[in-house]
């Protein structure tokens, strides 16, 4: 029996999605071999399918995919401009509003749908040159040391490299291999996406009601349209997406108060269980994770995409750094480096976004007087509101 081929690049990633697949752009220019290891079909990776979720890009997150040459393949149709964020809780008419004032900017970033976002980098990173996708494949095992990691594909091919990068969701088997623990949330509660069509107009603003029982989002896209992301227990969410359409859209319009009058389902709708992660490390021997195989954030804040990309870019800028100057693209003191700068970045926001979560879900009477005091109190702080938009407009 003839045994398989060995492989030999420089880095592996493992992962094709947004995170992966940007960080394999960012490399660009390092002359490095690369190979993206993906167990989805290429077919897939090419088109891939609407999901329903739509992204609340950051405008760094926006000049970062210019700059990778990922903006220009999204269609213009397909981005919707994010011009203010408003915070609602209760029954309270109050809303505390984040804009761009502080920063002078139009707007604080630009809604895409992932779909969209995915095939823009895929078809980036296929058209490079020094990058290898292998489609449909996947790790059965791997070894890593300071001398190299070496990976079993699981048709029996042997692939080495002198960097693995994990970008495989947030409960990411790289890291179970790595033997690296995480902080797992697994809250009970799923989510509801899709898109409405409504009699009102949303002005480009996106709220975030924190409601008793349930928590209603309204990503405002182009024209009347806005992408509604509803909350609730895994069980009523079940029950709701069970419904016909048209029996959907006045459940979303009830719920909503007919704040944005009839809404109208678009498409189909699409669920979610909610679950947060946070590695205890980024790094191991050789090894390191970005994206959702570091920190996998609840979406309340709209930020674990950002993050996400910020990761692939942070190393990205390392890995190329190093391999033009020559040095080890794998040496311990570069992934220490990387690990305490996006622990820096990233633990804040996630800290903060689980404590607004825990805050503006709880029911009982101590906790609705809190947010309701605490909104209040940030509206009459000026830097509150200033700090806020700026967080929402990075990483």
């Amino acid at each position: 029996m003839m045994e398989r081929p060995t492989m030999t690049h420089d880095v592996a990633i493992v992962g094709a999605g947004p995170a992966g697949l940007a960080f394999a752009a960012s490399l660009t220019g390092s002359r490095l071999r690369v190979a993206v290891i993906e167990r989805q079909p290429a077919a897939v990776l090419a088109a891939p399918p609407v999901d329903g979720r739509e992204i609340a890009l950051t405008l760094r997150s926006v000049r970062a995919l210019q700059a990778l040459g990922a903006w220009d393949r999204i269609p213009a149709e397909g981005t919707a401009p994010l011009r203010e964020a408003r915070v609602l809780n209760g029954g309270s008419p109050f809303a505390l509003a984040f804009g761009t004032a502080a920063s002078g900017e139009e707007q604080l970033g630009h809604l895409v749908s992932n779909h969209l976002i995915r095939r823009a980098l895929f078809e980036l990173v296929d058209a490079l040159p020094g990058i290898e996708i292998l489609a449909g494949r996947s790790i059965s095992s791997f070894r890593n040391d300071s001398g190299g990691v070496t990976m079993a594909l699981d048709d029996g091919t042997r692939l080495e490299s002198r960097l693995l990068v994990g970008a495989d969701s947030r409960f990411s088997w790289v890291r179970e291999q790595l033997g690296i623990g995480a902080e797992v949330n697994r809250l009970g509660r799923s989510m509801l996406v899709c898109r409405v069509e409504h009699d009102g107009d949303h002005e480009g603003i996106a709220t975030e009601w924190f409601d008793h029982g349930q928590t209603i989002a309204m990503l405002p896209l182009n024209g009347r349209r806005s992408s509604a992301v509803l909350t609730l227990t895994s069980e009523d969410i079940a029950r709701l997406a069970a419904l016909e359409a048209e029996a959907l859209g006045a459940e979303l319009t009830r719920r909503y108060e007919c704040r944005l009058g009839r809404m109208n389902i678009v498409g189909k709708a699409h669920v979610y269980p909610l679950a947060t992660t946070y590695a205890r490390h980024f790094a191991a021997p050789r090894a390191a994770l970005i994206g959702d195989a570091a920190v996998g954030m609840h979406p309340v804040t709209a930020h674990g995409f950002n993050l996400g990309l910020a990761s692939a870019r942070l190393l990205g800028k390392l890995v190329s750094d190093a391999a033009r100057q020559g040095g080890d693209i794998g040496a311990s003191l570069l992934l220490r480096r990387y690990e305490a700068t996006h622990r820096m970045a990233s633990r804040p926001i996630y800290t903060a976004t689980n404590l607004i979560v825990g805050l503006y879900t709880a029911e009982h009477p101590a906790a609705r007087a809190a947010r309701h005091a605490g909104l209040r109190a940030a509206a009459r702080l000026p830097f509150v509101s200033r700090s806020v938009s700026r967080m929402l407009m990075q990483p």
